[in-house]
């Protein structure tokens, strides 16, 4: 019986820690792997047109399942493709393993075609990142790669030469156990009791919710309760959080709506959740702040702490909750949900006056039918720019839909790929790509992907013409717009040539209609929208701090901060506000 080769080592092992899908283009220096996914039963490989697509795929897959996945890229140019989508994926604290394949380990050193040095390029974008010289030194560099992408919640990148690859591989000592979950992390007692005192002498307090808060939505709306705190969340603690949310007062940041702000200013105490907030501008100085985390390095680096807690949001409620005083007064809460519904009510006419007459299309009026004709279990893929605006303020978290984005890095041109990895995990399952015409036409290729494999994605493109956010910071610096105007084609007739379905859309009477087609259509579908390229968004609370980071304008003035469906959420609230 022949030898395996550390090629086929290796996608066992890959295959082992539970991946199912090798992404990437192939390339001479990666043969020997690709030809053993090609004889592997559990492992696929799935062709991308671009690299980073892979990246972005593999980190979408890695962020809707929360086990490992993997992308790889041929030497030189090839893996150098990976480094933007490893960059979102580590960011977004993605299990990721990609293999960067390399020159003829004899080469390496000599300046040799194709030659760059992997090992020391993606250090940055990874907790782990090692060349593997020798098909001896291959399983355990390769099982501590996983580990620490998979315990440490990230990127590890295996840089392997071709012809180590295509070597035999040294006899098994037989399987060893991998890491391919997260523990829970429980603060120590002292902690909790600290944590404790400090909301007891609280009169008023606020929960700030991030991403950390996934899996602790009865958890966080029970300590809520028994504090009577107002509920507010970052754009990543969205889907986590909102849904089903008596106390919720809406988001905070250059996206935010609603009475957030005022509630985290207005506090005694703040508790900052499972949160990594990277804008302190719209965070107080002058009130208590507590942060618990999960990852400690996040502890502490946006705000100055009264109490850092080291553990993740689920496991310290359990234990904080029983231990403080429940708070009669709704005062300070029942105030913030009337402010929070007032700030809804005043502007969401924004989006609904004269929406049938009007064109170019409002991208708000887009975004809130999208909200109402999508699935219920939708997985939505939201490019970075305008398009995380309406987003924030249209899609309606439920508990079962999940929204992916490269919120943390800020990329263009993720929503495409990661649609890619979405629904590769679930053919079944409905995935919508809102794409903004820039993202969408850096990488298009990868449109042919979904051709190419069949995939259902509905892309959704708002079509505005414009690199839009872009437009507005150079408005916000007192610059002309230069070099932001897109000169596009009718995307919908692309995707018709490419061999999927499309429709271009221009008058707002025909927005549901077309939905309604696309979502119908059982394979991949393009909504080219033409929106209106005027459309702002403004934040809720402006300082001249603020006015150098975000894009405000005192022009024509189309969205003031609508927010679709989450205003009758917010009148439903004020029910449980106790009436004299």
């Amino acid at each position: 019986m022949p030898k395996e080769t550390v090629a086929e080592q290796f996608v066992d092992i890959l295959a082992r820690a539970g991946v199912r899908r090798l992404y990437g283009v192939v390339g001479d220096s990666l043969n020997p792997v690709v030809d053993a996914v090609r004889r592997h039963a559990a492992v696929d490989w799935v062709q991308v047109r671009h690299e980073e697509a892979a990246a972005f795929a593999a980190g979408a897959e890695a962020q809707l399942t929360g086990g490992l996945a993997a992308c790889a890229g041929s030497c030189g140019p090839g893996n150098l493709h990976l480094i933007n989508g490893l960059y979102d994926a580590h960011r977004s604290m993605a299990p990721v393993l990609a293999l960067a394949s390399h020159i003829p380990s004899g080469e390496i050193g000599t300046g040799f075609f194709q030659e760059t040095h992997p090992d020391q390029l993606f250090r940055e974008c990874s907790h782990y990142c090692e060349l593997v010289s020798n098909p001896r030194q291959m399983p355990r560099v390769l099982r501590t790669g996983i580990q620490n992408a998979v315990g440490r919640g990230g990127v590890s990148v295996i840089v392997l030469p071709g012809d180590v690859a295509g070597e035999q591989a040294p006899a098994r000592s037989g399987e060893h156990a991998l890491v391919t979950a997260r523990p829970s992390v429980r603060p120590g007692d002292a902690e909790i009791d600290a944590l404790a005192r400090m909301v007891d002498e609280a009169r008023k307090v606020t929960l700030f919710c991030g991403s950390g808060t996934a899996g602790a939505h009865e958890e966080v709306m029970r300590f809520a309760e028994r504090v009577k705190a107002p509920v507010g969340h970052a754009l990543r603690g969205k889907e986590w959080i909102q849904y089903d949310n008596p106390y919720d007062v809406g988001m905070s940041g250059l996206l935010g709506y609603g009475a957030a702000y005022e509630a985290t200013h207005e506090c005694d105490l703040l508790l900052l959740l499972g949160t990594d907030f990277p804008y302190n501008a719209f965070l107080p100085d002058d009130v208590k702040i507590a942060q618990v985390d999960v990852r400690p390095e996040h502890l502490g680096r946006r705000s100055a702490l009264d109490l850092a807690v080291w553990g993740d949001v689920r496991e310290t409620l359990r234990c904080l909750t029983p231990r403080v005083q429940v708070k009669s007064s709704r005062k300070f809460l029942d105030k913030m949900l009337a402010k929070h519904a007032d700030a809804l009510e005043g502007v969401v006419k924004a989006y609904t006056r004269k929406v049938e007459k009007h064109t170019p299309i409002h991208p708000e009026y887009v975004a809130s039918v999208l909200d109402e004709e999508a699935a219920d279990d939708a997985v939505f893929t939201i490019d970075t720019g305008m398009n995380n605006v309406w987003a924030a303020r249209y899609l309606t978290p439920n508990g079962r839909r999940r929204v992916i984005g490269s919120f943390t890095h800020g990329s263009m041109a993720n929503a495409l790929p990661q649609a890619i990895g979405a629904q590769l995990l679930d053919r079944g399952r409905q995935v919508v790509s809102m794409s903004g015409d820039g993202g969408f036409s850096m990488l298009m290729g990868d449109f042919l992907t979904l051709v190419q494999y069949g995939l259902p994605v509905k892309v959704v493109l708002f079509n505005n013409s414009s690199l839009g956010m872009v437009e507005l910071e150079m408005m916000v610096g007192g610059l002309p717009s230069y070099g932001t105007a897109n000169h596009n084609p009718d995307f919908a007739a692309i995707a018709g040539a490419a061999g999927a379905y499309g429709v271009r859309v221009e008058k707002p009477k025909h927005v549901r209609s077309a939905l309604r087609d696309a979502f119908r259509h059982k394979g991949p579908a393009l909504v080219d929208i033409v929106t209106d390229p005027n459309a702002l968004s403004i934040p809720p609370k402006i300082t001249a701090d603020m006015v150098s980071g975000f894009a405000l304008s005192a022009g024509r003035m189309v969205l003031e901060g609508g927010v679709g469906r989450m205003v009758r959420m917010a009148r439903s609230n004020l029910r449980n506000i106790p009436r004299p």
